[in-house]
């Protein structure tokens, strides 16, 4: 209606315009200097075709064609209003159907996006016709709502994942306490040595926990942000290492000035997986490296390492939650959590990590975030080392 009103409105106000033109020219019509002027001439000795007689007087004849002119006025208006009011009855009929044919489309995506739900989010609007604003707005939507399936598909994995983790230490917890609840004769050893495995399986519960609070902090995103030094960081973890034992992976470091802006604790706990991830995957005498810097505007740290080949298709899925190489890999300790918790935290801080495979086996994984808009204002320094 709306539309229609639009379409009509137009039209009425460039009827109303194209008729007062029109009237402003005939107002301005040349009749008295063609007439008045042949009086007292003869009709064939006029330039200008004459009908009728000759008046008495000049002033008989202005006043005749006076009258006339103004009858010819009226006669134009109430034609020319007749005219008008059809042709803008002719527009809304017309607006109506336009604005119905421009509308349909509309109607079509708000009902299928109505329907979509997350039952069906799989649906798509697949608008069909020339490449035009409305094909724009329907590819756009379509984006969102793959989009939107993806971000569903990976949420219910990570909640079956989670779901899982959490509930096979609670089976072996309670298997162990009905073991002994069946036991006619205990030992106090035996108590004990059943105790201290319920106590270990409770700490991994509580790294679990402590990593799901983590990955879900990082992914809602940052409340503030302060001055971060990247390459400060970075040796505090290497040095809160313990020390790697007989024939363990070698880390070596080259550290240097790389500052960034966010959360301090959260920058340490990339950092500190990407180390632990590359060491605790690695090779009997491998090496860790370790490397911070400035590129591009950002502040970068790559930790690579000499572990198990990794191929390149599997690279992106060990970035999700609970993903693991070696899938056969249970009791550890380790959930499949570091890098993407590094992940999740490197975006929240509006940056990014990659993975790639190194040709002799391992991985390089590079976190890049967006440098700190004055980094002289923090200590510099930090030359090339080894731990």
């Amino acid at each position: 209606m709306r539309l229609t009103l639009l379409y009509g409105g137009l039209f009425a106000v460039s009827g109303a315009a194209l008729l007062a033109i029109t009237f402003v020219l005939v107002q301005r019509n040349a009749v008295f200097k063609v007439l008045v002027p042949c009086y007292g001439i003869r009709a064939e000795d006029c330039p200008y075709p004459q009908r009728g007689r000759q008046a008495d007087s000049p002033d008989a004849i202005r006043t005749l064609l006076e009258r006339q002119h103004h009858v010819l006025q009226h006669e134009f208006l109430v034609q020319s209003g007749f005219a008008m009011g059809f042709m803008l009855v002719v527009s809304l009929v017309l607006g109506w159907l336009v604005a119905g044919r421009v509308l349909r489309p509309l109607r079509t995506m708000t009902t299928t996006v109505q329907r979509i739900s997350a039952r069906n989010v799989h649906e798509r609007l697949a608008f069909t016709g020339p490449r035009d604003e409305l094909k724009d707005l329907a590819d756009t939507v379509d984006g969102l709502l793959g989009r939107l399936e993806a971000a569903l598909d990976a949420q219910k994995r990570f909640v079956a994942n989670a779901a899982h983790e959490l509930r096979t230490p609670l089976t072996l917890e309670r298997a162990l306490l009905e073991e002994k609840l069946t036991d006619r004769r205990p030992t106090l050893e035996a108590f004990r040595a059943t105790f201290e495995r319920i106590l270990a399986i409770s700490d991994q519960q509580g790294r679990l926990l402590e990593s799901l609070l983590t990955l879900a902090t990082s992914e809602r995103g940052l409340d503030a942000r302060v001055p971060v030094d990247l390459a400060a960081l970075t040796e505090q973890v290497l040095a809160a290492r313990p020390e790697a034992p007989a024939g363990g992976p070698r880390l070596t470091s080259r550290i240097a000035p790389a500052v960034t802006a966010g959360d301090p604790a959260l920058v340490e706990r990339l950092v500190d997986n990407l180390v632990d991830n590359a060491m605790r995957y690695n090779v009997p005498g491998g090496i860790v490296e370790v490397e911070t810097g400035a590129r591009d505007g950002r502040a970068v740290v790559s930790v690579s390492n000499t572990g198990p080949m990794v191929p390149p298709e599997q690279v992106g899925r060990l970035l999700e939650p609970f993903q693991r190489l070696d899938r056969s890999a249970r009791g550890d300790g380790h959930h499949g959590l570091g890098l993407s918790i590094a992940h999740a935290i490197a975006l929240a801080h509006g940056g990014t990590l990659d993975a790639s495979p190194r040709p002799g086996g391992g991985l390089v994984v590079q976190a890049a975030l967006p440098a700190a808009p004055h980094p002289a204002a923090l200590p510099a320094a930090h030359g090339v080392g080894q731990a």
